[in-house]
C-alpha cells in the first residue's frame, strides 16, 4: 500500500471524504496538530503527501526519506520550499486551474460586499442594530466600473468572464502582455501597473507571491489609487503591506478593501485588520467549494498514480520534476 498523508490538520469528516475517492493501493492518514514538529513526523512515513495551507520546510523535506511526490492542494506554492524539494529529489505538483472558478466567484462576492456594505449591514443587524440610512461611506454599484486585474492567470480570466455581465471596463496588468487572442476572448485591455493603480475603481489582486510582488500594495501605491477605489485580495497576503492598508482605510485614502488572505495565517486576533469598518475579511475560504471538491481531489490522485507507475506528472502541474 502507498501511504498518503495530508499534512494539514483536517477533520475526520474531511478525511472520510478523501478516503472515499482514493485509488486502489493507497491508504490515507492526516495531520492531527498544526505544528511543524508533527508534520515532520508524519511526512517521514509517507510515500505521498498533500499540503494545503501549511508550510512544508527544508527540515520536513529532509525527513521525507520515502516521499515520491508532494502535492499542493491548490495552485499557490509560496508555502513550499521548492529548493529543498529539488535538493532531496522529491517531485512537487499542484492542481493547476482547479480553484479558478471558486476563487473568481468569491472575488466577485467580495467586490459586491465591500462596495454595497453587505458585510457591514449583516454584522450590525446580527447585533440588533439597524444601520439603514446611516452607512459610514457612500454605496457604489459594481456595474459599469473599471476593474483592473493584477495578474492574468486562470482565476483572473474566469473573473473577467463573470464581470462581463456587469458592463465593466476590464484592464489587466502583468510583466508580459497576453496574446491578442486572450485579450479579445476575455474583453480585456493591457495596462501598466501605474495605469491600473490610478484608473481602477476596483483593483483585484491575482498574482503569485514572489520577491517582485511582495509588498506591491504599500502606502505609496495606495496613495496613487482613487479615493473611491476598492482593493480586493484573493492572491496572497504578502502582496499587501497590511499596516499600510489599514492606514489608507482609516484615513480615507481609498474607499474600502476586502481580503481572504493574510501575511500570517490564521490571522492573529491582534491583527490591525480586525475591526476596520471599511474592510471585509474572510478566513481563506475562496478556493473551497463542495462543487469542485471531488474534481480537485481526483486531479491530485491521478498525478499520484502516474508517479506510482513511474510516469511523469503533466508539465502543466509540475513544480519540481
Amino acid at each position: 500500500m502507498h501511504k498518503l498523508v495530508v499534512l494539514d490538520a483536517i477533520s475526520e469528516v474531511s478525511a472520510t471524504k478523501l478516503r472515499a475517492l482514493l485509488p486502489p493501493g493507497f491508504e490515507l492518514s492526516h495531520g492531527l496538530e498544526p505544528t511543524e514538529a508533527h508534520r515532520t513526523q508524519i511526512i517521514a512515513e509517507a510515500d505521498f503527501a498533500i499540503a494545503g495551507q501549511c508550510a512544508v520546510t527544508a527540515p520536513m523535506f529532509a525527513a521525507a526519506k520515502r516521499l515520491k511526490l508532494l502535492h499542493k492542494w491548490g495552485v499557490g506554492y509560496d508555502n513550499l520550499d521548492l529548493v529543498a524539494a529539488k535538493n532531496h529529489g522529491i517531485k512537487v505538483a499542484r492542481t493547476t486551474g482547479s480553484n479558478a472558478l471558486p476563487v473568481a466567484e468569491f472575488a466577485l462576492g467580495l467586490m459586491l460586499s465591500s462596495m454595497r456594505h453587505i458585510a457591514y449591514g449583516h454584522h450590525h443587524l446580527q447585533s440588533g442594530v439597524w444601520v439603514g440610512g446611516r452607512l459610514p461611506r457612500e454605496n457604489f454599484l459594481l456595474s459599469d466600473k473599471t476593474v483592473a486585474l493584477v495578474g492574468f492567470g486562470a482565476i483572473a480570466k474566469r473573473l473577467a468572464k463573470l464581470l462581463s455581465g456587469f458592463g465593466c471596463t476590464l484592464l489587466y496588468t502583468k510583466p508580459s502582455r497576453a496574446s491578442a487572442e486572450d485579450e479579445a476572448t476575455y474583453n480585456v485591455s493591457y495596462a501598466s501597473f501605474e495605469e491600473a493603480l490610478t484608473t481602477a475603481d476596483v483593483l483585484s489582486l491575482h498574482c503569485p507571491l514572489t520577491p517582485e510582488t511582495a509588498g506591491l500594495i504599500n502606502r505609496a501605491s495606495l496613495q496613487r489609487m482613487k479615493p473611491t477605489a476598492v482593493l480586493i485580495n484573493v492572491a496572497r497576503g504578502g502582496v499587501v503591506v497590511e499596516d499600510d492598508l489599514v492606514w489608507a482605510l482609516e484615513n480615507n485614502v481609498i474607499h474600502a478593501a476586502a481580503s481572504d488572505v493574510y501575511a500570517e495565517e490564521p490571522l492573529p486576533a491582534s491583527s490591525s485588520l480586525i475591526g476596520v469598518n471599511n474592510m471585509v475579511i474572510t478566513p481563506h475560504l475562496a478556493a473551497g467549494s463542495a462543487d469542485t471538491f471531488a474534481k480537485t481531489v481526483l486531479h491530485m490522485y491521478r498525478n499520484m498514480v502516474l508517479v506510482a507507475e513511474g510516469k511523469p506528472v503533466p508539465a502543466v502541474d509540475s513544480l519540481v520534476g
